[in-house]
């Protein structure tokens, strides 16, 4: 399948980070080249792209959509909480502009072979990176009953945890679950039938994100990219972060705050001791939602946030 991707919100991130004014830019998340074309058609002479992602499939459809402006683009197979070591190797110190597009891509999770989706057969995979590491299949035949409850309950906000968990873990003493539709299928059986006719989507989704979570470790890169790359940004320079649930967005609410707040000092002392100052200045107070044009052209934007800041 041709690595296709709908850049989400790209004219607001695009307004955000300002790449017209040139410097050095990363797309943390490159995926297709969606947002990274766009970034790459508006540097200026001498600016320069940096593309991060830990998808070869990703990385080659980058390549080729980015063809055009390859004088200007570095593309580096790598995880976005490796920014500083890609950085680094790369023999950057600063940077003027970042962004992150969290989740997983469109063709990921179209394509069948890579086990993203509940809705089509194929095997338990759902790594965003191939050439190794734990799959879901992994996940859903190895860990303990009270482990998946746990991953259930934080990354898929599941309130049906222990009957899905129980009901995985039976399953399995039979033989090892191998597939999407076999384990989407132990989901539904799972959950009582009067929740399921209130479900607007198959009940499934929130475990498979979960799992996905779990497999790819995506929620604890977030925290540490962001205050990683704030610290490389120049002054005035721009992060501007995608979050698709509320678990993404909060992280990133979270940090940013963190990052903007200065003096941490008891409020009855009488002079700042701590010496804190704020590091970035939020350029929205509230997350940027898609337009109700982007929500028709596009469904998968209707979770869509975007929060942006400027490095001070």
């Amino acid at each position: 399948m041709e690595f296709q991707h709908i850049s989400i919100l790209a004219p607001e991130c695009m307004e955000a980070l300002n790449p017209a004014r040139g410097g050095i830019y990363v797309d943390c998340t490159a995926g297709g080249g969606g947002h990274s074309l766009e970034i790459a058609r508006r540097l200026p002479t001498g600016g320069r792209l940096i593309c991060l992602d830990r998808d070869d499939a990703a990385l080659a459809a980058c390549e080729k959509r980015l063809a055009e402006y390859a004088d200007r683009v570095t593309l580096v197979k790598s995880n976005f909480s490796a920014l500083d070591s890609a950085l680094d190797m790369l023999g950057i110190e600063k940077i003027d502009g970042v962004m992150w597009d969290l989740g997983v891509s469109s063709y990921q999770l179209d394509e069948k072979s890579r086990g993203f989706s509940y809705t089509a057969e194929a095997p338990l995979d759902m790594r965003m990176d191939q050439s190794g590491g734990m799959s879901a299949a992994d996940v859903v035949n190895t860990y303990s009953e009270a482990e998946l409850i746990r991953i259930l309950r934080d990354y898929g906000e599941e309130k049906f945890a222990p009957r899905i968990a129980h009901t995985i873990c039976t399953a399995r003493e039979s033989k090892p679950l191998s597939t999407t539709t076999e384990l989407a299928e132990i989901i539904y059986q799972s959950i009582p039938a009067a929740a399921r006719r209130k479900e607007a989507q198959h009940p499934a989704r929130r475990t498979f994100q979960a799992i996905r979570i779990e497999v790819n470790g995506e929620l604890d890169a977030i925290a540490p990219s962001i205050e990683s790359a704030i610290a490389r940004l120049n002054a005035g320079g721009r992060a501007a972060v995608i979050t698709f649930h509320s678990l993404e967005d909060r992280i990133v609410k979270q940090t940013f705050a963190s990052l903007s707040f200065g003096c941490t000092c008891p409020p009855d002392f009488p002079v700042c001791v701590c010496g804190n100052k704020p590091k970035i200045a939020l350029l929205n107070k509230k997350p940027i939602l898609p337009s109700e044009e982007e929500l028709q052209i596009n469904p998968r934007s209707h979770s869509a946030k975007l929060r942006c800041a400027e490095k001070l």
